[in-house]
């Protein structure tokens, strides 16, 4: 493919693109042979190069066929491009340079060649061959120039360049939702993401990971069988079709060693990267990854309780424990006083001391509180009733809903 108007050079620059050819189309056209044109429509349609003969009315045919032009492409994907600088002369040219610049809207880019260094001569009828790579990371208009500079056998030095165009398209609109757990109960944090194919055809989904930030850790929801199953929800085979979305969860945990500083938990509002892999149909690899997802980070108050430790089924009437983490999350020192209330509406009771004194807590810091419980009621019980009261300020903080349990009678099958 060449562009603008060829000048009378010694040497003759083509450039095309490297793609995955396409199904060559027809377009069948028939009728029955009682009707006005007979068998005319058939015999044109059985001439045809992109018929297949076994399936004449199908529309694609055994055939394929290349690219006309630049044409469009997709974010992720690389761009590929063949150029030949060929010498239609019967004259040696020498100290031949080729190079090849991709300009965007922001930014213009060296893309690598072979041929960096000029050749030393080129002789009548030989050529320079090069390809060039270059995975698309901005959408928009996108330029190759691609400039030749020679010197002919009289010595005279001779330079010229040829602009192909091209546009770069956004191939998937990813949207995201965080929800953040029970503040009391975990700091976990679920994002959904939506990808939507918003290209003119199919593509296969080979992988959609989320790459967590240094704060998190993260695992996939998107198995059948749950967090331990390799078996995707979408089936082994994973097409969209063009305007057809998929959902995808994850669940990220905060580290470990997040927890030694309270106020690091508290404010952290970025998440990770979504990673995404995906093919054409005839197998072209395009890589999208989106940039840092941010969440709204929750407030917890000044005082955050959490649950270290808590079995999942418990036995009615035999007493269990658990383990809740105070912390104190304001920036003054507190003097908390416990208080456990039980409700007759509740199947559940507090076994202990209440108005039990804890003491003075600083400033981000946390206490580890083993508390006992007996169960009354059988089924899916929710822990209620914890209440902290600050000596300073004369502040009750009252702490619902912080887990829950079953429970169970083993009496009844």
């Amino acid at each position: 493919m060449e562009s603008g108007k060829e000048r009378e050079h010694f040497l003759a620059l083509k450039v095309m693109r490297l793609t995955k050819p396409t199904m060559m189309v027809s377009h069948p056209v028939t009728c029955d042979q009682r009707d006005l044109p007979g068998n005319t429509l058939n015999d044109i349609t059985a001439k045809d190069l992109a018929t297949d003969k076994e399936t004449p009315y199908f529309g694609l045919g055994e055939l394929l066929t290349l690219p006309q032009n630049f044409g469009n492409i997709f974010l992720g994907e690389t761009f590929s491009s063949y150029i030949s600088v060929h010498n239609d002369s019967n004259q040696v040219c020498k100290e031949i340079l080729v190079k090849a610049d991709l300009q965007t809207s922001s930014q213009r880019l060296s893309l690598s060649s072979a041929h960096s260094e000029a050749v030393s001569e080129l002789q009548p009828e030989c050529s320079i061959d090069d390809i060039i790579h270059h995975e698309v990371k901005e959408l928009g208009t996108h330029i190759l120039v691609c400039a030749v500079s020679y010197t002919t056998q009289s010595g005279e030095k001779l330079y010229f360049r040829k602009f192909f165009k091209f546009q770069v398209l956004k191939p998937l609109d990813v949207k995201t939702k965080f929800y953040n757990s029970e503040d009391y109960v975990s700091d976990e944090v679920f994002l959904e993401a939506q990808i939507q194919n918003i290209t003119p055809g199919p593509i296969y989904v080979e992988s959609i990971t989320l790459d967590p930030s240094v704060y998190y850790t993260a695992v996939e929801l998107n198995s059948c069988g749950g967090k331990n199953s390799n078996e995707p929800v979408f089936g082994s085979v994973n097409y969209i079709n063009p305007l057809d979305s998929r959902q995808y969860l994850y669940c990220l945990t905060p580290k470990t060693e997040m927890y030694s500083e309270n106020k690091v938990i508290k404010g952290v509002t970025t998440i990770g990267k979504l990673d995404i892999v995906w093919r054409t149909n005839l197998g072209e690899v395009g890589r999208l990854q989106t940039s840092q997802l941010q969440r709204v980070a929750p407030g917890y108050g000044d005082i955050r309780l959490s649950v270290q430790a808590i079995p999942d089924a418990v036995e009615i009437e035999k007493p269990f424990s658990v383990t809740c983490r105070i912390t104190n999350c304001c920036e003054r020192e507190m003097d908390l006083l416990l208080v456990l209330q039980n409700t007759s509406k509740v199947g559940l009771l507090w076994c202990g001391i209440s108005g039990k004194q804890l003491g003075k807590l600083p400033p981000g810091s946390s206490l580890d509180l083993p508390l006992t419980i007996i169960p009354i009621s059988p089924g899916l019980q929710t822990i209620s009733g914890v209440r902290l009261t600050d000596s300073f300020l004369k502040r009750t903080y009252e702490l619902d809903e912080i887990a829950q349990i079953f429970v169970y009678n083993p009496e009844i099958e």
